[in-house]
Parts: C-alpha cells; structure tokens; sequence
C-alpha cells in the first residue's frame, strides 16, 4: 500500500536490530485517517474469508484491527497483557516473546468473547517474528474457533513470520513488506 509505504519512508526510524519506529502515526500517536485507509485496505483482502470476528494484541494492534472490523462490519477482541478484576477467573492465556519488550509477555482473552465456532480475522500492526500472531492463533484454537486470515500494516520479511504462519493454511495478507533494515536502511519489496 503505497500511503503507507510512503509514510514509512517520510517518518519511520530505524533503530538498528530490526526495530522499525512508528509510533508517531501508528502506534503510540495515532493518524486515524492511515488507519482508516489501511482498515479499508485490509478490509477488501480479507472480504472473501467469512470471518465473524477479529481479534488483536493491545496496544498496538488495536488501531488497525479496529478501522479493519468497522469496514468489515464485525466486533473486534483485543487480548490482553494483564488481567483486568472485571474478567472472570478462568481465561484463554498464553505467553509469547516481545521483540520490543525484550521479554516474554501474556496474552489473555475472555471466554465470554472468544467462543467455539467463531471465524477469526487475526489483524495486528508487525508481522515479524510471528510470535505475537501465532500466541493469538493459540487463543483462538483453545477457544474453539477457527482462524481464517492473519494480516497486518507491516511485515518485516526477514524475521520470518511468514514462514511460521504458513503452516495455518490461511490467507497472509500485509500493507508494507520491508525486506532489509540493516546499515540504517528501510528497503520494501517493491522497490528492490
């Protein structure tokens, strides 16, 4: 998606060992027409898949996956990293790896939002590792639901997430494939 490519490109830093900066337009500051883009964007890859649902990390994933839902006319669930005393005691819950947290970190998800027989659209801001993406499949499957589409606003190709996220058997789908950061650069797919 070009907007967003060029956004990247304009404000995106790269901090060296695959850290890619946007948090002034994506995920701490957020442009909500971006979002609003990349949720219409996201929305039409993903129309085919007969998702009922959606389901994010927090924070950072719930800017697009909530543009993505309103396009797509579908509640969104966000797991997540603690427990708040309003949940109820049993929960989904698993652990995963943060990349930009350098630790592993807990994602839970109510059972009252998360049932068997759902259609799950997972959408999330980084397809990178794939672990974040894989811990929420994790949540999905315990719940009894189905995944049917992983996507996201950008996909670093070369932490292999992909890779991971093949097995699934379901449509990837990504806005900005970045497929070298090092030396400080910020290279896409397209433009190699």
């Amino acid at each position: 998606m070009q907007l967003l490519q060029d956004r990247i490109r304009r404000e995106g830093k790269n901090l060296g060992n695959g850290i890619l900066k946007v948090d002034g337009f994506i995920n701490h500051q957020v442009d909500p027409a971006l979002m609003d883009e990349c949720g219409r964007e996201l929305a039409r890859l993903f129309a085919h898949v007969g998702a009922t649902k959606l389901l994010t990390a927090e924070i950072s994933g719930i800017a697009p996956a909530l543009s993505t839902a309103r396009h797509m006319g579908l509640p969104l669930v966000y797991a997540r990293k603690s427990k708040p005393i309003t949940m109820p005691h049993e929960v989904f819950l698993t652990l995963t790896p943060s990349h930009t947290k350098g630790r592993t970190v807990e994602l839970i998800v109510s059972p009252e939002y998360l049932g068997p027989n759902e259609r799950i659209l997972i959408i999330d801001d980084f397809l990178a590792s794939g672990q974040t993406i894989m811990g929420l499949v994790r949540l999905a499957q315990v719940a009894g639901s189905t995944v049917v589409g992983i996507g996201a606003l950008i996909e670093k190709t070369f932490e292999g997430g992909r890779a991971l996220l093949e097995p699934l058997n379901v449509p990837i789908y990504t806005l900005a494939r970045i497929t070298d950061m090092s030396e400080g650069k910020i290279v896409f797919a397209d433009s190699e």
